[in-house]
């Protein structure tokens, strides 16, 4: 069983670092459910359409991950959901996911559209600092442990079934929460072959955190 360092993050600069990461991804989230709910809304879509059309971005969800992982982590107690998120395998998972909607936006789809005010704002912090944020948090003052290499592997079933759902519901609802992954407009071959990248990219980065769990963990991180 994992060991759980948790005065690792009652370090002064941890902690400062823990309070300013949870309130940025919180107000992140809101901020773009604040403005994304009215948007859908005029567009004539319910208030459910448009909170299952909200929570079928794998950026939405990273993000909910991570802020949700932060604030078990910034209460300082011996509560069971705390000690589950200080896991290394649970932390570096969310680590990858986040790291992956970085990567994916600013190489693949930042080019797609120019958003404007608040809701370029949003963007940014979903997309760019938010990612920052976690993976800085995460790689500074998160315990480490000497991770399986097959943990990467079983990183894999997230976005699996992530793109399992995204497809039932396209081909049901013909709407897509990414353009690479719209079998309407790619085809299905083309998707596929898309959707096989993303898990190797998934797969690579996941065994470099083990990599880097592994290598942390002997240097004694």
């Amino acid at each position: 069983m994992e060991q759980y360092k948790l005065h690792v993050n009652n370090t002064v600069k941890g902690r400062k670092w823990l309070y300013v990461s949870t309130v940025i991804i919180w107000f992140s989230l809101i901020l773009q459910i604040a403005i994304a709910i009215p948007n859908y809304l005029k567009t004539g879509r319910s208030l459910a359409g448009t909170l299952v059309q909200l929570f079928s971005y794998f950026t939405i969800l990273s993000n909910l991950l991570a802020v949700i992982c932060l604030t078990a982590v910034l209460f300082n107690t011996n509560m069971r959901i705390r000690k589950y998120f200080l896991q290394s395998r649970i932390f570096t998972a969310i680590a990858l996911y986040i790291t992956i909607v970085g990567l994916v936006y600013n190489l693949v789809l930042r080019h797609l559209w120019n958003p404007e005010g608040l809701s370029r704002l949003a963007d940014e912090l979903l997309h760019s600092v938010n990612p920052v944020l976690f993976v800085f948090y995460w790689l500074v003052y998160v315990p480490k442990a000497n991770l399986k290499w097959t943990q990467a592997l079983k990183w894999l079933w997230f976005p699996f079934i992530y793109s399992v759902y995204i497809f039932i519901r396209g081909i049901i609802s013909h709407l897509y929460p990414y353009p690479f992954l719209d079998i309407d407009a790619l085809g299905l071959s083309r998707v596929a072959i898309n959707s096989l990248l993303m898990l190797i990219a998934f797969l690579f980065f996941g065994f470099l955190f083990v990599w880097i769990n592994r290598v942390m963990e002997k240097r004694g991180a």
